[in-house]
């Protein structure tokens, strides 16, 4: 068996005294937290890291880290190829998964809901907003699908780079069909807090009615064992 390297978790919790009224206004807090840490300190390096977890036809999950490009009272929100593996999974079963985890700051948010697709509007909105490069590969990529090889896919690459050439224009390279995005409508948001000889602090905030996550009649508020 090989050495395992226990690190004790340090991190000061999050009291019920501590956590703000509603989901939203937590979340927004510690993602705060997590994006002014990466920009003075470097083990904070992608503070919208999401993991996302899906169940496949089968009934097997499958789970996958993407960027967090949406988050409001509505629910976080990401983008994707909707024919990708994740965006077929959602398709057949909408129930789904997500976590944010800043392990250096011994916090992680995690979230359970269904997925709703984004408005076709807010993904092109978007898409113009991103790099031509990254709005190339958006095109390039036929994601999950088999590649035979790298150069299949920096062929590919080169082929539409030619086709919708870079003019420092946001619109010069078209949003395709397939590329969108879903927003997680939560029904729980568990927010993990590590601390010392693991008796670490989970609250979690439990829909019990209709509203966002920022409205407080919404949610209850429970603790965890850890």
């Amino acid at each position: 068996m090989n050495d395992v390297t226990r690190v004790d978790y340090t991190g000061t919790g999050l009291s019920e005294e501590d956590v703000a009224a509603t989901p939203w206004l937590q979340a927004q807090q510690w993602l705060d937290d997590a994006v002014e840490r990466s920009q003075v300190r470097d083990d904070v390096p992608e503070p919208h890291a999401l993991s996302v977890a899906t169940v496949d036809a089968h009934g097997v999950p499958n789970v996958r880290t993407v960027l967090m490009r949406f988050f409001d009272e509505r629910g976080p929100g990401f983008l994707t190829n909707t024919l990708s593996a994740k965006g077929t999974e959602l398709a057949g079963n909408d129930a789904i998964a997500a976590s944010l985890t800043w392990p250096a700051m011994f916090r992680a948010i995690r979230f359970r809901g269904r997925a709703v697709l984004l408005d076709r509007d807010e993904v092109d909105d978007y898409f113009v907003t991103r790099p031509w490069g990254s709005r190339i590969s958006a095109w390039t990529s036929r994601q999950s699908q088999p590649a035979t090889s790298r150069s299949e896919l920096e062929a590919a690459y080169e082929k539409f780079a030619a086709q919708w050439p870079d003019t420092g224009s946001p619109d010069d390279v078209p949003t395709p069909d397939f590329w969108g995005g879903y927003r997680i409508t939560c029904d729980e948001v568990e927010f993990w807090g590590g601390r010392t000889n693991r008796l670490h602090d989970r609250l979690v905030f439990s829909r019990v009615g209709d509203g966002s996550l920022d409205d407080a009649g919404a949610w209850s508020l429970s603790r965890r064992q850890p």
